[in-house]
């Protein structure tokens, strides 16, 4: 359904934009309709650039991305339009996403406004009604208020119902639940996994491992802007091949024990990222690729 082909990034920086900094460097792979996949990395990997040139926020500036066989980065005028109606994007801050002086409802009178404007009213009720049913959501309890007088999670799911209105196919979901507690963390997972079941691809970005774990079918680890390790995500989890994996596995907190300086100086002394390396993906298994030295 959707395809990042050797996709790269670069900015440019310093005075007068006199320096450049390579974000994101020949990423390539695939999300397969009732996918998840995972994109994980520490801060600063890449992750989120990824997730805006798919939602074309910021520009390709090498390779290509496709949705179902056409190339993202051409598309404009009413192309681009019918793309948002199947592509959408749901961010870690919920509260930025809204107008503090509007109503939350206002969310969705947009959506109305812009696509869904040939609906009758009975029309829009229902299908409105099915999007808030689907986030567990009550009109009643939130679409009379404003931001502030919702909680993150309720925010966050008002988004995804928002998306939902469309003919979603693809939801790019950027640290969604990192600033939810955890049983609303939960909740917003399952409510991925029930839309995974509907066949939507989601594109799941965080740092966060257990997460990924907990939802993906493939798992995508990205440093400095390159893919460390790529494949199923048991796989990955289960049998990491790439040091930088392995580092960070050996770096999740675990209940049972208490912290030590160890599993933090796993990642912390890993060398550091030589740019001038030329590193190719190879398969080390079925469905399983690791990043090695060419």
């Amino acid at each position: 359904m959707l395809r990042v082909d050797d996709v790269s990034k670069v900015f440019r920086v310093g005075t007068f934009g006199g320096k450049r900094l390579t974000a994101v460097s020949n990423v390539s792979f695939e999300v397969n309709p009732g996918e998840v996949v995972s994109l994980i990395g520490e801060s600063g990997s890449g992750k989120t650039t990824v997730g805006r040139m798919i939602l074309r926020l910021t520009p390709v500036t090498s390779g290509s991305i496709n949705f179902q066989g056409i190339e993202v980065e051409k598309l404009k005028g009413r192309r681009l339009h019918d793309y948002y109606e199947h592509v959408q994007g749901v961010f870690q801050d919920p509260f930025s996403s809204y107008n503090p002086i509007f109503k939350a409802d206002r969310v969705f009178n947009l959506i109305r406004g812009t696509y869904l404007h040939g609906l009758s009213q009975s029309e829009w009720k229902t299908r409105l009604g099915d999007a808030l049913e689907a986030v567990v959501l009550e009109p009643s309890d939130v679409l009379g208020k404003y931001p502030h007088q919702l909680s993150g999670g309720q925010l966050q799911r008002l988004l995804i119902a928002r998306a939902l209105m469309l003919d979603l196919k693809f939801l790019v979901a950027d640290e969604i639940i990192s600033m939810l507690d955890a049983s609303t963390r939960i909740d917003v997972l399952n409510l991925l996994g029930e839309l995974k079941e509907r066949g939507l691809g989601v594109l799941f970005i965080t740092h966060d491992l257990s997460l990924g774990n907990y939802i993906s079918d493939k798992t995508l680890i990205l440093r400095r802007g390159r893919i460390a390790e790529l494949g199923a995500t048991h796989k990955v989890f289960g049998d990491p091949r790439h040091p930088y994996t392995r580092a960070l596995l050996a770096s999740v907190p675990q209940l049972h024990r208490k912290w030590t300086a160890e599993a933090h100086e796993l990642v912390a002394e890993m060398p550091a990222h030589d740019p001038s390396v030329v590193e190719t993906l190879v398969q080390v298994d079925d469905d399983h690729y690791v990043a090695q030295a060419v």
